[in-house]
């Protein structure tokens, strides 16, 4: 069973800086597209940012020079830095991986559970 952990949510003050961390657990054959998104009460959970298996990253326009993703695929866990925090940021963050698992030979999307950002203003 492949399981997606998400960690490193919590309280921060605004331009106070949090590290998230996802990893992947499981029988798993391979992992492509990593990705971070987040989701307010009420509202469509958005994307932040995404890392292919190459290292090639995207951001959302709103986090765009305050946050960076990473990978270490040897540990098979992606990484958030976010930085200048915003309360506008405050959300539940989910890591989203696409994968293989090793039972199977199709790509399918792993969520994780999430974990809460809060930022004060």
């Amino acid at each position: 069973q492949v399981q997606l952990v998400e960690s490193g949510g919590g309280l921060v003050q605004a331009g106070g800086s949090l590290r998230l961390s996802c990893v992947v657990s499981g029988g798993i054959r391979r992992i492509d597209t990593m990705a971070w998104y987040r989701q307010t009460p009420g509202k469509q959970r958005e994307l932040v940012a995404t890392i292919t298996s190459a290292g090639t990253t995207n951001y959302a326009d709103t986090v765009k020079g305050r946050f960076a993703i990473s990978r270490d695929s040897a540990k098979n866990t992606a990484y958030l830095q976010m930085n200048s925090l915003k309360p506008e940021d405050t959300a539940r963050y989910y890591c989203n991986a696409k994968l293989t698992p090793m039972w199977s030979v199709l790509m399918s999307d792993y969520w994780g559970q999430g974990t809460q950002v809060t930022v004060s203003s």
